[in-house]
């Protein structure tokens, strides 16, 4: 069971709010037996100085995730198979963060911040890298149900709130208020899964059902200073904590067991992480263990 004694991670609304950490994004094969997550061929895609967040799949052949260049923060597109990374979009006034593919499409979204102060979401052109405008709100964080249903944390008077945007009707529906910035589609389910902040300042599990009535109910509860999460599966979560991986099942004791130990990777503070869509693959956020001379 993961200790509740972590400290709790205050979140920043707006993405440029703080000084950025130097973090980067790893990348490692996974192989799941029992209560234990089985790592190999652990590498550092980004290898970047700067800040490198974010990542998602593009099937299970690439990766995109924001990383640092030239001082303001880009789309970068990897290739899992070929070993070779790329920027995505043509320069902006301003940064892009927490690129997705759009489902069904050759294209991808991603928050931009202007240097204005600006914070909306943009569609991304693949041939060109161009850019326009695609949800006229102030997205945070985002995530696909499909290519014209978008759930997000959305800016709202010091707060996230979760807002439903269906592009075909164009419309924009709070669902839930204080919300966190981890948002996914439920595998195997007509459902999404966000974060919500309790009376405790500590994060839980919700799940809401895209039937249309747009439900939500309670899943668990994330250990104390943790609020990033993935799915494994249907009724299996992934979280990181430190230098460690944890899990919890649904149908399992009811707490976070350790499944991986990530320490001989020279790591610390694990927190953004994606599994690939044939669960082989797993990335994750972290930063780098600096080596102390003496």
């Amino acid at each position: 069971m993961i200790a509740h004694s972590i400290k709790f991670l205050f979140l920043f609304f707006g993405i440029g709010v703080i000084a950025q950490p130097n973090t980067e994004v790893y990348l490692m094969d996974i192989n799941q037996s029992d209560n234990s997550l089985w790592i190999s061929s652990f590498k550092n895609v980004s290898n970047n100085n700067g800040y490198d967040n974010q990542p998602s799949f593009d099937g299970n052949d690439r990766l995109y995730y924001a990383g640092t260049r030239n001082g303001q923060t880009d789309i970068v597109q990897y290739d899992i198979t070929k070993h070779l990374k790329k920027w995505f979009n043509v320069l902006t006034s301003g940064s892009e963060y927490s690129p997705k593919l759009i489902p069904e499409t050759y294209m991808v979204a991603a928050v931009r911040l202007d240097t204005s102060g600006l914070q909306r979401l943009y569609l991304y052109q693949n041939a060109s890298g161009t850019s326009s405008l695609f949800v006229d709100l102030a997205v945070a964080y985002f995530n696909f149900y499909d290519n014209q249903t978008v759930l997000a944390s959305v800016l709202s008077s010091g707060q996230l709130d979760l807002v439903l945007s269906d592009l075909r009707k164009n419309s924009h529906d709070t669902i839930a208020l204080n919300v966190g910035r981890s948002i996914h589609k439920v595998p195997g389910k007509e459902a999404m899964s966000y974060a919500v902040v309790n009376d405790e300042k500590n994060y839980e599990i919700f799940e809401i059902d895209m039937d249309g009535k747009y439900e939500g109910h309670f899943v668990c509860e994330l250990p104390i200073g943790v609020q990033d999460f993935t799915h494994i599966n249907e009724t299996q979560f992934l979280i990181g904590s430190g230098d460690k991986l944890y899990l919890y099942d649904l149908f399992g004791s009811g707490d976070w067991m350790e499944v991986a130990d990530l320490s001989a990777y020279r790591i610390k503070d694990i927190t953004r992480l994606a599994i690939s869509p044939d669960g082989t693959k797993l990335a994750l956020v972290a930063e780098p263990v600096s080596e102390i001379r003496k």
